[in-house]
């Protein structure tokens, strides 16, 4: 959503903006728009910046908390949308140049990164590169904040029903990369990248990275 350009007291000395630095922008938006996100009942997952100029584009990750299962809908990420509009319009520190903000929801096959992610992950089957061992491929049976607990997947020959192991318990700290195996079998809402620009938009599929 492209914001006009909007007169402010912080205008009156004149028409020259300092250099904004994306990263320090980012995080002052971090804490700003974290309470209109929470009050939406979701969580602010990350927030980027890239600046053209003196016009921002401020892209906004706002997921589930982790105790629930699924995605987000379009309608909480539509209802969102006009509130994390509201609150950057009415930000006190804001220089009046217009900006485009876009929000969206995290897609499925993210990099599981923080125990929030494996927790909202938990059921599912993931595979994951530690040290000092082959990929393992399993499904999530709990998660603690130093720890997850996998059913490993054996392998088997093409064609032959899938074997489970004994239950392991795999530190974070020996994890180098972890990520969902999409299900066909469960295709849901949760698969789904949706990304939707608050200027009200049709939501599309996203891509990952």
């Amino acid at each position: 959503m492209t914001k006009p350009d909007r007169p402010k007291a912080a205008r009156s000395s004149g028409n020259f903006h300092q250099p904004v630095d994306p990263i320090a922008e980012a995080q002052r938006l971090l804490a700003l728009l974290t309470p209109t996100v929470e009050a939406a009942g979701l969580f602010l997952e990350d927030v980027k910046v890239q600046m053209a100029g003196a016009h921002r584009t401020v892209s906004v990750v706002v997921d589930l908390p982790e105790t629930e299962v699924g995605g987000v809908g379009l309608d909480a990420i539509s209802q969102v949308s006009r509130a994390l509009s509201e609150t950057m319009d009415t930000d006190p520190h804001d220089d009046g140049q217009p900006y485009d903000l876009e929000i969206s929801s995290p897609g499925a096959t993210r990099p599981l990164t923080e125990p929030r992610h494996w927790r909202r992950a938990l059921g599912r089957m993931v595979k994951v590169n530690a040290i000092d061992r082959e990929n393992l491929m399993g499904r999530i049976l709990a998660v603690e904040d130093d720890s997850v607990l996998l059913k490993p997947e054996i392998p088997v020959k093409k064609g032959m029903k899938a074997k489970q192991g004994e239950p392991e318990k795999l530190l974070f700290t020996t994890i180098r990369r972890g990520v969902v195996e999409i299900e066909f079998a469960r295709l849901d809402e949760a698969e789904l990248d949706l990304e939707f620009e608050a200027a009200g938009g049709d939501a599309a599929d996203g891509e990952d990275s």
